[in-house]
């Protein structure tokens, strides 16, 4: 049996009143539903009633030692107080009064997943074959069948007015919602088949594009988190990086040994870059003009060089000893950073034929390299977890930061060590300059992302990225019954998470598949990057693309506070007509209810003066406030009033400070969209129905003269 549900409440065929439970479903793997009823034992006269009684009197016993709650049986508590669920069951039996089928061909298919609406009646259940069901119960009436897709659906649920019905398939990486009265998607996401490896941010911090493991290109929103276009999939092996040539053209290698370009307007890749020998490109980089584009191969240990708009392959970089692990572009002059296992950084000047690139010598693998935003200093990561800053100028050594003990922690499944003694598989594989050029974020083969002041060499901030048990290398200590004196007893069962799949397993027969899997996902990151902005970074792991921004403008934030600024007083404010102090007061406090009642009791006459009132530091909190509240509420000129006049006060400041407003302005812009087709709908019905209208009176006049 997969899932129990309870359900029912009140007298069920049992004596059970009020709330408690009277009936209990439960769905098995091979396709059955049992409905289980809770019925009181009958009491006989003789020596059964103190038999009965007995041992109703030591189950009360029981359950009250170990609830804690006073000795005594059911039947001394008052009628008026109720009987607890605890109580109530010592002298129940279950019984299985119905038994239903999903399907007669339980064979090919097996229930996976379930979800129950106690309040509606309704179950779901999802099948291994992609196929959900939504039944009515207590009677099993089959009320919306449909088959999502050809994998199976991993979870179900449903929504609290069970108007909406959500299905995650694992090994699609989808996700699904569905409103299966109208049979329409609400919501159809889809993610990387195997794991996203690569991101770039565009130029203006809006998109992020992703590679994954699967060869497929996708687009997300930074700021909505949803994938919007999914580009025809043209590689044949894993995608290993991507990169913005300019706004509309996306750039990305992959293991198949090419370089492909793909247009956004169209959505279809129009240029494909190869070698003249075969080979498999791990790294890339583009120029800040879009026009030239380089990769970096395993083997043989070059870096290939292609113009953009014509595709032909323009040169070829000879000189390391090892495979090319990462390509970086200065921004402002044509020269190319490159570092490799060989344990060297070179850059070459692509402009200069004949000229012998500048060699930065490490002391051990060198895996990523970035430039700093003004051209002027290297950053190396080595697998020693050390980051290496260089002059370009002259080539010195500027400063070191070793970062081996700060990413250290998580002890994987193989591990002999523990986490503590375990750094030196601890090393960043990415590396990324932030927009001032300040600090620095790294991550690499670990559960921490680290941000350093490079200046003074110190660790900022850590992120742990994953806090789920199931991937490997979370946990920090391991279970203590599993470990010897020579290390983990058992791989398979190295782990404190009790609730796994690698637990120990209970002897007997299974009827399901009996393969248990010996490895799980290792926790780590393989790519970060920071908006052009510098508001927010992300960052590539096992389980997807994470946003990281300073933008959240719904936190409390104390600015310019004072013990005069209290919620009464903006009450009070408003009371004396205040509107302008009003409103600045709940901005200050920045609560949402409390700056939505100020702006809905600010008369409509009133608006233009309390905007104007206003400074340039409140601007971009007031538009993000005016978006959450005209999403929901009916008063739609009202609010477009406030639009309006924000715009004509501040719209040459908001266009001089685009990139701090943007944010602000975008949700503003889509709240105002989104209700303007909702009320489009509207009015188009309500014209035709005008329309009509005043086509049958005039009908009727016309009939009424001519008789």
């Amino acid at each position: 049996e997969r899932d129990q549900f309870f359900g029912g409440t009140g007298n069920t065929g049992s004596t059970l009143t009020g709330k408690l439970i009277a009936r209990c479903y439960t769905v098995s793997q091979d396709g059955v539903i049992c409905t289980r009823e809770c019925r009181k034992q009958d009491e006989d006269v003789g020596d059964e009633v103190d038999e009965v009684t007995g041992l109703e009197s030591l189950g009360n016993s029981a359950v009250d030692f170990f609830s804690g709650g006073k000795s005594g049986t059911a039947s001394d508590l008052p009628v008026e107080c109720g009987v607890d669920q605890a109580h109530d069951l010592v002298n129940c039996r279950w019984g299985t009064t119905s038994r239903h089928y999903f399907s007669a061909n339980s064979s090919t298919q097996d229930v996976v997943s379930t979800s129950y609406s106690a309040e509606h009646s309704l179950l779901v259940v999802g099948f291994s074959t992609g196929l959900f069901g939504l039944y009515e119960l207590p009677s099993m009436s089959n009320i919306h069948t449909l088959s999502l897709s050809h994998s199976t659906i991993g979870t179900v649920s449903i929504n609290p007015s069970a108007e909406w019905l959500a299905f995650g398939c694992p090994k699609t990486q989808q996700l699904l919602i569905w409103e299966w009265r109208s049979e329409t998607y609400i919501l159809k996401q889809s993610g990387h088949a195997y794991g996203m490896r690569c991101l770039a941010y565009s130029p203006d911090g809006i998109v992020v594009a992703t590679g994954g493991e699967d060869g497929t290109i996708k687009l997300w929103n930074s700021q909505s988190g949803f994938c919007y276009v999914t580009m025809p999939k043209t590689h044949t092996a894993a995608c290993t990086a991507v990169e913005f040539a300019n706004p509309t053209v996306v750039l990305s290698s992959s293991l198949d040994g090419t370089v492909r370009a793909h247009d956004l307007h169209r959505y279809r890749n129009f240029k494909t870059y190869t070698s003249d020998i075969p080979c498999q490109f791990i790294s890339m980089a583009v120029d800040k003009s879009g026009e030239v584009v380089c990769a970096g191969s395993a083997e043989p240990f070059r870096i290939c060089v292609w113009s953009v708009q014509t595709g032909k392959l323009t040169d070829v970089l000879s000189g390391h000893m090892g495979p090319v692990s990462g390509l970086a572009f200065h921004p402002v002059r044509g020269t190319l950073a490159s570092s490799s296992w060989d344990g060297t950084c070179k850059v070459w000047d692509l402009y200069k034929s004949d000229s012998t690139p500048e060699t930065f010598e490490n002391s051990n693998d060198v895996v990523c390299v970035a430039f700093r935003p003004d051209g002027n200093q290297i950053c190396s990561g080595t697998i020693r977890g050390l980051l290496r800053f260089w002059d370009v100028d002259d080539g010195s050594l500027v400063c070191e930061i070793d970062g081996q003990k700060d990413i250290k922690g998580g002890r994987k499944m193989n591990d002999r060590t523990t986490s503590d003694n375990n750094a030196s598989s601890r090393y960043f594989t990415s590396i990324t300059y932030s927009a001032d050029g300040t600090c620095l974020l790294a991550g690499g083969n670990s559960k921490y992302v680290c941000i350093y002041e490079i200046s003074q060499q110190i660790l900022l901030k850590k992120f742990q990225i994953s806090f789920n048990r199931s991937l490997d290398g979370v946990l920090d200590e391991l279970n203590s019954k599993n470990l010897g004196d020579g290390g983990p007893v058992d791989d398979e069962h190295d782990s404190a998470d009790e609730g796994n799949d690698l637990a120990p397993h209970l002897p007997g027969a299974k009827r399901a598949d009996d393969g248990t899997r010996k490895s799980r996902v290792e926790v780590l990151t393989t790519q970060v990057a920071f908006s052009p902005t510098g508001r927010e970074w992300s960052t590539v792991s096992g389980e997807g693309l994470h946003v990281y921004s300073l933008d959240d403008d719904l936190i409390f934030d104390p600015m310019a506070l004072t013990e005069a600024v209290t919620p009464g007083a903006v009450q009070a404010n408003l009371r004396k007509r205040k509107y302008g102090m009003a409103l600045l007061m709940s901005l200050h406090l920045n609560e949402y209810a409390l700056v939505k009642s100020v702006i809905e009791d600010t008369p409509y006459d009133s608006i233009a003066t309390v905007v104007r009132s206003i400074g340039q530091e409140h601007v971009g909190n007031l538009i993000q406030f005016i978006s959450k509240a005209m999403e929901d509420s009916p008063h739609i000129e009202y609010y477009l009033q406030w639009c309006l006049e924000l715009l004509q006060t501040h719209g040459l400041l908001m266009e001089r400070h685009r990139g701090k407003y943007l944010r602000a302005f975008r949700a503003l812009f889509r709240v105002v969209q989104s209700r303007y087709v909702d009320l489009k709908s509207i009015c188009d019905d309500n014209k035709y129905s005008l329309d009509f209208l005043e086509s049958q009176a005039k009908l009727l006049f016309t009939q009424e003269t001519q008789t």
